[in-house]
């Protein structure tokens, strides 16, 4: 997607395809006023130890990507990109004796120490249910102004997503139709035929990601945000309300295509799944290996950083193959 493109959706309001208007409200969880964490509720200790359980080897698949200084992210509303700086260098140390030690330690003992800093959203990441409301509310009715603080949200924040381990499964739409061409949208018959080809059934409380390819342009920037493939409405109504999925994730930049489907919301899958549904969603992700390897299921283990009150954070999943049922 070009740096401009998006806001100029967002302001003009060109192009948008009219869909079905559904009145669009705030879920409140069956799991109780106080939930945080949405469908990851579905997970617990038997549903993980099962999962471990079938685990059939001890080969991994790193599900995530590189941090590296001109990396793509979602910048065109004005977030920060990555940065990276040496905050102490071997010769540095030598020269400024910042342990007081002196040339002769210093030069024996080398110092390398750095800092980032980077907009929560970017890289391999998952959404917390606070990122996106609907009039004025968050998932289960939390509201800004009784729950947001200077120092973020004291609901649904970063922090309260657990560790995941659950049943993965890969739907490998770009293996299915080919490269999808600029902005497609894929839909619920585009899963269905990719499960189908790939001999794989869904089942309740699983991990399910979307592989559009687009994380083999992950380097150049400019190819990984043009106009890139992502998925529909309908789709991810399908997922959740007939197939019972607790998380999902996607290989592109932010989950769903644009320009949107809805006239009256400028991202109505991110609203549907965070604010009415409560389905967390990772970006960003690295599914080529799975792919190229033709590995549909597999025990999905990941953990993102408890970043207090945060709307996001970044996370280091893995997949290792399993015996199916």
């Amino acid at each position: 997607m070009k740096r401009t493109t998006i806001l100029l959706w967002i302001l003009l309001g060109t192009n948008l395809t009219a869909v079905s208007q559904q009145k669009e409200t705030v879920g409140i969880s069956p799991w109780g006023s106080e939930d945080e964490i949405g469908t990851l509720n579905m997970m617990t200790d038997a549903t993980r130890l099962q999962i471990l359980s079938q685990i059939k080897s001890g080969k991994t698949y790193d599900l995530s990507v590189e941090y590296f200084v001109g990396m793509p992210s979602f910048h065109s509303l004005g977030d920060p990109s990555y940065q990276y700086w040496l905050t102490h260098t071997p010769h540095g140390t030598i020269v400024d004796n910042p342990n007081g030690l002196g040339e002769e330690m210093n030069r024996k003992v080398s110092y390398t120490g750095d800092a980032i800093s980077m907009y929560t959203h970017m890289g391999t990441h998952i959404d917390a249910l606070n990122h996106f409301g609907l009039n004025g509310k968050i998932w289960n009715g939390f509201t800004p102004e009784e729950h947001l603080g200077d120092k973020g949200w004291k609901k649904t924040g970063a922090e309260t997503i657990s560790p995941i381990i659950a049943r993965g499964v890969l739907i490998d739409v770009e293996a299915y139709k080919g490269s999808l061409p600029e902005n497609y949208r894929i839909t619920a018959d585009d899963l269905q035929g990719s499960l189908k080809k790939q001999g794989i059934i869904l089942e309740k409380g699983d991990v399910v990601l979307i592989r559009t390819g687009q994380a083999q342009h992950y380097e150049n920037a400019d190819h990984y945000l043009d106009n890139y493939p992502g998925i529909g409405l309908d789709a991810v109504r399908w997922l959740v309300e007939d197939q019972s999925i607790m998380l999902l994730g996607a290989d592109n930049l932010s989950f769903e295509a644009f320009p949107p489907e809805r006239k009256d919301n400028w991202v109505p899958v991110h609203t549907y799944l965070l604010a009415e549904k409560g389905v967390m969603f990772i970006e960003q992700m690295f599914l080529e290996e799975l792919s190229a390897d033709e590995i549909y299921e597999f025990a999905f283990i990941a953990a993102s950083i408890k970043l207090r009150g945060a709307s996001g954070s970044p996370m280091r999943p893995i997949a290792i193959p399993i015996v199916s049922n």
